[in-house]
Order: structure tokens, then sequence, then C-alpha cells
């Protein structure tokens, strides 16, 4: 029987906040997004030490962000696996996007493949944002989430940037 999949998460409380103020945290829930994983594969797959990838694993579990998955019996030990708590995660832009985005650009330097990444401004309405805001939302939350397949990461930008 398959665990029920995890919900949506509005980051709501300070102690959330300061989990996600930090990159590398970013990165493990990325990681976790692909799969289950242990401490010693997380510090693995992201190239830091497994003290490292403890405390900041450890943060994100006490914000509510990452759970324990299961623990299995390994030669007279005990591997834990974790997952996010967490499908798909919600929260008010601010010093968490400064965050959120050098995360993603940390992910986007170390695809082998040829990313695509387009920044392009347009002059649209009021309502034709709007529209182009909703467009964008349901394709992403259209996107199928396949077992077994490559996972991808989606960055979806719809801003006003500042008057120079």
């Amino acid at each position: 029987m398959n665990a029920p999949e995890p919900e949506d998460l509005t980051v709501a409380s300070p102690q959330q906040y300061r989990a996600l103020a930090h990159p590398v945290r970013h990165r493990l829930l990325f990681a976790l997004g692909r799969q289950t994983a242990t401490l010693s594969g997380l510090a693995a797959d992201l190239g830091i030490s497994k003290g490292s990838a403890g405390h900041h694993l450890k943060i994100l579990r006490e914000a509510g962000l990452v759970e324990l998955a299961e623990s299995k019996q390994v030669r007279g030990g005990t591997e834990q696996y974790f997952k996010r708590s967490f499908r798909k995660l919600h929260y008010e832009a601010g010093e968490t996007t400064r965050a959120v985005l050098a995360a993603v650009a940390d992910e986007v330097l170390t695809d082998e493949d040829d990313p695509l990444m387009t920044l392009r401004g347009v002059r649209l309405s009021r309502s034709q944002a709007e529209q182009l805001r909703k467009t964008l939302e349901d394709l992403v939350d259209g996107l199928p989430d396949e077992e077994g397949e490559d996972r991808y990461g989606v960055i979806v930008g719809l801003y006003r940037p500042g008057r120079s």
C-alpha cells in the first residue's frame, strides 16, 4: 500500500521561514522531492559533510518541512529514511525568495543537460497578467509526477520589475 500523497504547505511560522533561509536546506528539499533518502545519501548527493547535512536536516524537521519516512535495521544499526512533508510549498515573497532562487541557481548550474532558462520582459495589461498567471499555475499544477521517471525542476515566474 502506498503512503498518502503529502499535502501542499503554506509557510506560516517564523521557525519555517528561518528554516528556509539557507540555500543548503532548499537543496535538501529538492533532493527529497525526488525520493526518500538517508542522511549519508543526502550528504553524498549534495557534496557536503554528514555533519552539515544532519544539522540542516534537523532544522527542517523541527520546522515540520521534513519527516521520517521509515527506519530499517541494517548490520546492527538503524538506517533512517527522510521525506518532505509537503507536495508543494507556498510562501510570501521576501528574503525566502532570495534563498529559493540561490538554491535553484545551484541546481541549474549542476545540470549536465542543457537547462532551459529564459528571461523576457513583456508589456501586459493587468487582466492579461492575471490570465497568464492562472494559465501558468494551471500548467504547473497539471504536470504529472510519474513514479520511476526522471525528475525535472520547473520554475515559473511572473513579476513586475522595479522601476529604475
